[in-house]
């Protein structure tokens, strides 16, 4: 059967059926009390009419808790809480955030799913939102190699400009653990005192360490089992196993989907930028994670989200 033609990214109810084996594999929870087995499915229930529909929308996947008497949907609670786009929708949103290496900007949205642009963008922003781990556990360990590295992203937009060296432009420190995933931070500025926190808190101290000859980790090989560098500015990028070439491929989508997809990206969003390119690095089919099992993956991160109008950053 071909991606496309999958019952739940046109069909409603079977894309709540789809929904709900995910967020609720035991099945569904009351998001106002919490019971699990004292609820009944409502059937039949439609919307209120309005003038572009007259006898209203029927509502799939309504529950009614025998508990607190609440009605709720397995979108309460998630990033598709108070959406008006059918769910089938966001599941075909997902799919294409997921399967486009490069990204998929909120024009290109638009334009698939037939809605407004403001409505892709926003839809976009809560889809990154599901993406990002929030994982703290730390990375690489005892024989394995995390590579860290900063780049600089030109001024982007609403960012105003600034006089004198890098000032007008976003830094970006990146942890690629060779052959494992990514995790990316938008930092103030390429210093001791904000890379290396971020290092010692995201790195086991037991991993090899391979960055650049930048002076900013000129102590690190005190804190982790090893550390290595390359001197770029004398030509030199691989020394056998001593390179940072893994990072800079990860920069080199980053940055191929940053200027010729998304092209324009307030700074306050770059954040999440970096969670979707991070999420689909650390997901990749050199991992063994298809499409599918992409989209499977950001969906699960859906639930116990929420992103407002209010607070879009």
């Amino acid at each position: 059967m071909s991606v496309l033609s999958r019952p739940e990214f046109h069909d409603e109810a079977k894309a709540f059926e789809h929904v709900e084996g995910i967020l609720w594999p035991n099945g569904p929870v009351c998001p106002k009390c919490g019971v699990v087995d004292r609820h009944y499915k409502l059937v039949g229930v439609r919307t209120k009419p309005s003038k572009k529909n007259p006898n209203g929308v029927e509502r799939h996947g309504l529950y009614k808790c025998s508990a607190c008497r609440s009605q709720f949907t397995v979108r309460m609670g998630s990033i598709f809480e108070e959406s008006h786009m059918p769910l089938a929708k966001w599941l075909q949103a997902i799919h294409l955030m997921c399967a486009s290496k490069k990204g998929i900007s909120a024009h290109q949205m638009h334009r698939i799913l037939e809605c407004k642009y403001e409505t892709a963008w926003f839809l976009c922003h809560r889809i990154r939102l599901a993406m990002a781990s929030g994982e703290l556990s730390p990375m690489g360990g005892s024989g394995k190699t995390v590579e860290v590295d900063e780049t600089y992203i030109g001024r982007l937009k609403d960012t105003p400009v600034k006089t004198g060296g890098g000032a007008h432009k976003n830094t970006v420190v990146t942890l690629v653990e060779r052959g494992g995933r990514a995790r990316s931070f938008h930092v103030d500025t390429a210093r001791i005192g904000t890379v290396m926190p971020i290092v010692r808190a995201n790195i086991a101290k037991e991993s090899a360490l391979m960055t650049d000859e930048s002076g900013i980790y000129r102590r690190a090989g005190q804190e982790f089992a090893s550390h290595d560098f390359v001197t770029h500015s004398k030509d030199e990028y691989v020394r056998g196993t001593v390179h940072t070439n893994t990072v800079e491929g990860f920069y080199s989508i980053f940055k191929r989907g940053m200027k010729g997809v998304y092209q324009h990206c307030g700074e306050q969003h770059l954040h999440r930028y970096l969670a979707e390119f991070d999420f689909r690095y650390s997901n990749r089919i050199a991992l063994g994670v298809d499409d599918g099992t992409r989209a499977f993956i950001a969906l699960k991160g859906a639930a116990g989200k929420r992103l407002t109008y209010q607070r879009p950053a």
